[in-house]
């Protein structure tokens, strides 16, 4: 008698979402689909409209690459998918128009490829807590300060770790006082970064040279979230560092580090949205990033520190700058870090000797080896 054939892994792939970084999340899922070991895993595609809709989707990349001439957004005409609440079973339904409910497999393990509000700040990290579906990434408290740039910066200060100074225009003081907000601004130093508090991708980002682009800027940052953080800009390079979560009680484990080159003469005066994502020729990657041996010792050591000062889980990426003066300071920590195949932090790990496929492979079976609860 010959032993049954063992059932693959089964992924729920989340991608899409409510935030402005919908169309990122798509090439995200379009990446993993390519690369991912379709004879270990089984994937389901469930793509989130921006309407919130879930809906089982065509497990096919193409449509959902993101290109100069052509954004992705997931449709909300599909089977919608509901989500189980409670520990009794981890299976998934769909319902489609006309029909009653359909039962899918059991899912054993949720990559969420969801970047900023309603994804990658807590949100569904809680429901699928609440679903009793292992996940890959961060729980909810991570997940939200980490999306936070205010509160990522009080738990780094309070963790001991150098952050650049900086201050938080909520809404209320925003309504109440525009001239205090901005005087505080102001009180910086010129320039300042001008920054949605929970937004990534650089979305509503502004570089701002002086008081007269300051409102426009704020004004800006608010059409993404009403509370905006604005920086002293630093004169230093930008060096990144991908982390993944150690195994057992082993320490965060780090990449090579690496430095995101705008190149001159395409219109870029940070690595923007189009920089990131449209204008393959405006930036280029240098790792491991041309500084001495110190500076990257000491990046990887604050980039570990920080995983661990917001309790972060399978993945992120922290980003500092390194400093005229020979400093280092962290700038941000991203939970659910770009994660194309030309993504900064793929590219580290695979320039440090782990590759797309097989890092997408050590993020699933890092899910798959921790319980729900209390994350």
């Amino acid at each position: 008698m010959t032993d049954a054939p063992q059932r693959k892994i089964r992924v729920a792939l989340v991608f899409g979402g409510r935030s402005s970084e919908h169309a990122v999340s798509c090439a995200t899922a379009a990446g993993v689909m390519r690369a991912i070991d379709r004879e270990r895993y089984d994937i389901v595609p469930i793509g989130i409209a921006k309407d919130g809709s879930w809906v089982l989707a065509e497990d096919r990349p193409e449509p959902l690459e993101l290109s100069a001439g052509h954004i992705p957004e997931v449709s909300a005409d599909g089977p919608h998918v509901l989500v189980p609440l409670g520990e009794s079973s981890t299976h998934l339904s769909v319902q489609s128009p006309g029909q009653g409910l359909q039962r899918l497999e059991d899912v054993d393990v949720v990559f969420p490829l969801l970047h900023g509000p309603f994804g990658e700040d807590g949100t569904i990290q809680g429901l699928l807590e609440m679903a009793d579906l292992r996940y890959v990434g961060a729980g909810v408290l991570a997940s939200a300060a980490g999306m936070d740039k205010h509160y990522m910066k009080v738990v780094f200060a309070a963790a001991g770790l150098p952050v650049g100074p900086y201050t938080v225009i909520t809404d209320l003081e925003w309504r109440r006082d525009k001239a205090a907000a901005m005087d505080a601004c102001e009180s910086l130093g010129f320039p300042v970064f001008v920054k949605p508090a929970r937004a990534g991708s650089s979305m509503g980002i502004s570089k701002v040279d002086d008081y007269h682009g300051l409102e426009r800027a704020i004004e800006l940052a608010r059409e993404h979230d009403l509370k905006v953080v604005v920086e002293k800009g630093i004169v230093g390079r930008e060096i990144e560092c991908a982390v993944l979560q150690g195994r057992g009680t082993d320490r965060p484990r780090t990449s090579q580090v690496g430095e995101i080159v705008v190149e001159a003469g395409h219109g870029h005066d940070f690595y923007d949205f189009d920089a990131k994502y449209l204008d393959e020729s405006a930036v280029t990657l240098s790792c491991p990033a041309e500084v001495p041996r110190s500076v990257s010792e000491e990046v990887q050591r604050l980039a570990g520190l920080a995983f661990e000062a917001l309790g972060c889980e399978g993945l992120s990426r922290v980003d500092c700058f390194y400093t005229e003066h020979g400093d280092v300071v962290v700038n941000e920590i991203n939970t659910m870090p770009g994660f194309t195949p030309y993504s900064m932090y793929p590219q580290m790990w695979a320039n440090s000797g782990l590759s797309y496929p097989d890092l997408i492979d050590e993020l699933i079976q890092l899910a798959l080896e921790r319980p729900t609860g209390l994350r």
